[in-house]
């Protein structure tokens, strides 16, 4: 039986994912990207899962791209059936409609970074760092990189770290908003769990239909985006979360937010896998 490379376990409402192959410096062979798109699949489809919390077995985060895969399939049609099958899963992950951890030990390396950078919150180790990695193999980045990193730190930052070929420390990334808590990195999983089971107790599915709206404010005109905030005003206040959060609010009481999501009448929920 082939080891797996990606595990899942339900925490309470959160679900974990880890990549698991830390001799491989959990680098992102295709084996390896098949797991962890099934454990999308996963996040998306049940709603017992409020949401993820990513991170890595081992010291490396993530390693990017698996070098023997590389070498072996880089002409043109290998290449292009790998980006395709990759939009299958990165996609999901990136819009998933509920909101994502993740935790960061060690090197995030190329489309490691790029991995790390889908989260909506990400937790670092005082010893983590985000290395560029693209350059020195002479291709342009991915996994998101080209669509996170600018909208994170600006463009012109994000062309002097990409095309030196740059490292940034915890306490850089912090610096510069690309993480939200740096903590000892033995403490990485603790504080990304807590801090997802934090968000599961909010109202999730709102949160994704924000998360979903806010992705277009780079591109979106500011009428455009008052229209989008109504048309999302009309889908939350429909929900059984807002119900539950201003009945709350009225009685002076917290918020069951996910009883009130289990308790709907649309509601399918269902226990993830372990």
């Amino acid at each position: 039986m082939s080891k797996q490379l990606v595990k899942t376990q339900m925490n309470g409402s959160v679900l974990m994912i880890t990549l698991s192959s830390p001799e491989n410096r959990n680098s992102m062979t295709m084996d390896l990207r098949r797991e962890l798109g099934a454990a999308v699949e996963l996040a998306e489809s049940d709603r017992a899962v409020r949401t993820v919390f990513l991170t890595g077995e081992g010291p490396t985060f993530c390693s990017g791209g698996d070098f023997k895969m590389l070498k072996t399939q880089c002409d043109p049609w290998p290449v292009h059936r790998r980006f395709r099958n990759l939009s299958r899963w990165l996609t999901p992950l990136i819009t998933l409609d509920k909101p994502v951890v993740v935790g960061v030990r060690g090197h995030a390396v190329g489309g490691g970074m790029g991995l790390a950078l889908t989260g909506d919150v990400v937790i670092a180790g005082e010893n983590a760092k985000f290395v560029s990695g693209f350059m020195r193999l002479g291709t342009v980045p991915d996994i998101g990189m080209m669509y996170h990193l600018p909208r994170l730190i600006g463009m012109a930052r994000a062309k002097s770290f990409l095309f030196g070929g740059g490292t940034m420390s915890a306490k850089e990334a912090f610096d510069l908003g690309l993480v939200v808590k740096v903590v000892p990195d033995d403490q990485v999983e603790a504080e990304g769990l807590a801090h997802a089971a934090r968000l599961a107790q909010g109202p999730a599915e709102v949160m994704g239909l924000a998360k979903t709206l806010m992705a277009r404010s780079f591109e979106t005109s500011l009428t455009d985006m008052f229209a989008f905030e109504g048309f999302g005003a009309v889908l939350a206040m429909s929900n059984p979360e807002f119900r539950e959060g201003l009945s709350a609010a009225i009685e002076n009481r917290p918020a069951d937010f996910a009883g009130a999501a289990a308790a709907s009448p649309n509601s399918t929920v269902k226990s993830a896998a372990a």
